[in-house]
């Protein structure tokens, strides 16, 4: 027992002094030295009942469109006359989809410094580091009086393109003299104000876990006036601001903080105008939100939320161990996935409420959703992960 309790010390002992001078260089500290880890406070995962899909509904879905030389439609968008999904994808280009006799139809862009590194390419090789240049679209609208295609491109900011597509010009792309560094989604109110969200003020999207992990509260949620072009924070310190969605009577909006698992809401109408309140807590990370004709929320989580990712969250020193680990950032995703590429679709109601849970909990045909968009009795689904946008009919025979 005795020699068993030495060997125990001594690996310790080894393995708290590589964390503290990292030998090799190989940790994720080498590559960010100044990271700083901030607390983050979640709800305990012991308040929330366990929500499952029993019958792992999702599994049922099919493959509705595979995306030709590229990865990741993170939010779907339907036109005024009823064409689509357009979609963005991972080398800037915003595509259409025309039925499975066409395929995808290029629409528009929203860099205008590509080349040929932005070019499709089979099979899909994205490379983060060049979203810069190659532009990454992310949450987009389409406005229902002018057909005009509203875009939060995660580097270029706010951007606009007439219904004939082409280069999106931008509208906005700075706050209070702070530029956008991960604009990430959008909705508007009944009167074409636009409603936003900047991920972050630190990092952009090629970094997005560091975001998360760090503990980023730098996110802001904002809202653009198209007459005066005049930007209003409504919102600011939030950990990883993302999805946003209108109430049915425009009397509320929704916002995804991701970071903290859950749904915040922001009043626009009433006694509470101007105030935020927590919408719904969740059981894990919340991507886009997007409201159907009922006036329900679906929201796309990006994955479930376990318990070493709840430990690393609330603990800034285990957080700060992990990165002098010799991981990569790849196998760092890995666990905070929980090793699997799964999909949970979540259906809120007006009042914040659960009302149903989809699932495809291996993974096996939809994985990683990023949003979730009802149409004709149908789940549209994005992912900005991987090559496909797939698609679910409701009340399928289970």
């Amino acid at each position: 027992m005795a020699n068993w309790a030495t060997v125990l010390a001594i690996g310790i002992a080894v393995i708290a002094l590589f964390v503290r001078i990292d030998p090799l260089g190989i940790s994720l500290a080498t590559d960010f030295p100044n990271l700083a880890m901030k607390p983050v406070t979640l709800h305990p995962l012991s308040s929330q009942p366990e929500v499952r899909d029993a019958y792992n509904r999702l599994k049922n879905a099919g493959i509705a469109a595979v995306i030709d030389g590229a990865v990741g439609p993170e939010s779907l968008a339907f036109d005024n006359e009823g064409r689509g999904p357009y979609t963005g994808v991972s080398d800037g280009r915003v595509i259409r989809w025309d039925g499975p006799d066409v395929g995808w139809t290029d629409f528009a862009v929203t860099s205008p410094n590509r080349s040929e590194i932005c070019n499709p390419k089979n099979p899909p090789a994205p490379n983060p580091e060049f979203e810069h240049i190659c532009g990454r679209p992310l949450g987009m609208r389409f406005h229902r009086k002018t057909g005009d295609l509203y875009i939060a491109d995660a580097y270029f900011g706010l951007l606009l393109v007439g219904s004939e597509g082409g280069l999106a010009k931008t509208i906005a792309n700075e706050a209070e003299g702070v530029p956008f560094r991960f604009t990430n989604d959008l909705d508007f109110d009944e009167g074409g104000a636009i409603y936003f969200t900047d991920s972050s003020t630190d990092f952009q999207r090629r970094h997005f876990l560091l975001s998360i992990l760090s503990g980023d509260d730098t996110g802001r949620l904002m809202k653009y006036d198209p007459k005066s072009g005049e930007i209003t924070v409504l919102l600011r310190n939030l950990m990883f601001a993302n999805g946003v969605s209108m109430s049915k009577d425009f009397s509320f909006l929704l916002v995804s903080e991701t970071t903290k698992c859950r749904i915040l809401r922001y009043w626009l109408k009433g006694p509470k105008m101007g105030s935020s309140e927590v919408f719904a807590l969740l059981p894990g990370f919340p991507d886009n939100v997007r409201r159907n004709s009922e006036g329900d929320f679906w929201v796309a989580l990006h994955c479930r939320r376990n318990l070493h990712t709840s430990l690393a969250l609330s603990y800034p020193w285990l957080r700060r161990v992990l990165f002098k680990l010799p991981i990569s950032i790849k196998q760092l995703y890995y666990a905070f996935i929980g090793g699997t590429k799964q999909a949970i679709a979540i259906r809120l109601g007006e009042d914040g409420k659960i009302l149903e849970v989809l699932e495809d909990q291996k993974g096996s045909t939809v994985k990683l959703i990023s949003e979730v968009e009802e149409r004709n009795g149908q789940l549209w689904m994005g992912s900005v992960m991987v090559p496909s946008v797939t698609l679910y009919t409701l009340n399928n025979e289970l």
